[in-house]
């Protein structure tokens, strides 16, 4: 879940604390696989909601959006123009979507966040599937780009460079500026912000301790948003579509490990030549 304002609050974490974030990681983990395991034409955005609730809770974990204030839901459900913080609905998913499945979990007190993108094809229209297929696998690949910079960066903005270069070398999409990355640990939105975009500041020094959620969130056309009357649904201004992908990741003695992925995001990373370690 991206955020604006973030709170401020040490940024480095101890080794016994980096590996208490193992477990909300991987029961964030167990929601996304889920909902990937279910998504299809048909299915709604509220069955998918409680989904993820269960795969939470059998981790013995529990939703940690619903600690948002004002906000009832495990994940947010992000389809076609809503680009972020989207409620789960009881509409139908429908060939042709692009759908953004956002979720985190708590366990003793730690947090985890993550995000990927479904593409439902629709082959009555293959160019709509095509771009928004392109679309998510551009949106991920620039995540994948930043998490791999996290491991040699000597600064967190760094991170930043990386996926807007990748994102750009690519395509002609947007990257949102409004929405970002973020610490997380005790709460799920802590300092440092995490940019998707290069900025004039170098951030702070990449070091054992830090955990960040890395959250590239694209748009096809524009960056601009409008906040619908729920107070929370996030679309862009020109109704084109947008993908977000995300992971929490952690910087420990001997080197990164995705605490989202079971894997360690080893599939993503040993492709760019980054192997991940496993918290000590």
């Amino acid at each position: 879940m991206a955020r604006r304002g973030l709170f401020r609050r040490a940024i480095y974490k101890s080794p016994a604390q980096l590996r208490l974030m193992v477990a909300p990681g991987l029961a964030t983990a167990a929601a996304l696989d889920a909902m990937r395991e279910a998504v299809r034409p048909g299915i709604t955005t509220l069955e998918l909601d409680a989904l993820a609730e269960a795969a939470v809770r059998a981790r013995g974990g529990a939703p940690n959006f619903a600690l948002e204030p004002g906000y009832r839901h495990t994940i947010c459900a992000n389809v076609n123009e809503h680009v972020v913080h989207a409620i789960p609905t009881d509409r139908p998913l429908e060939p042709g979507d692009i759908v953004a499945l956002d979720a985190g979990a708590v366990v003793d007190g730690w947090h985890g966040d993550a995000a990927f993108t479904a593409v439902l094809p629709d082959h009555s229209r293959p160019d709509l599937t095509a771009a928004n297929e392109k679309l998510s696998a551009v949106t991920e690949q620039a995540m994948w780009r930043g998490i791999a910079r996290l491991a040699t960066a000597k600064h967190l903005n760094e991170v930043g460079d990386a996926v807007s270069k990748y994102v750009r070398s690519h395509s002609d999409y947007g990257v949102l500026e409004d929405y970002i990355g973020h610490g997380i640990g005790r709460s799920m939105h802590e300092d440092p912000p995490v940019f998707n975009v290069p900025v004039n500041r170098r951030g702070p020094e990449v070091k054992p301790g830090l955990v960040v959620a890395i959250e590239p969130i694209i748009s096809a056309g524009g960056i601009d948003t409008i906040i619908q009357d729920d107070d929370w649904t996030v679309t862009i201004e020109d109704g084109s579509m947008s993908a977000q992908w995300e992971h929490s990741v952690a910087v420990h003695e001997r080197g990164i490990w995705v605490l989202t992925a079971a894997d360690g995001g080893a599939s993503g990373l040993e492709p760019l030549g980054i192997t991940p370690v496993p918290i000590p």
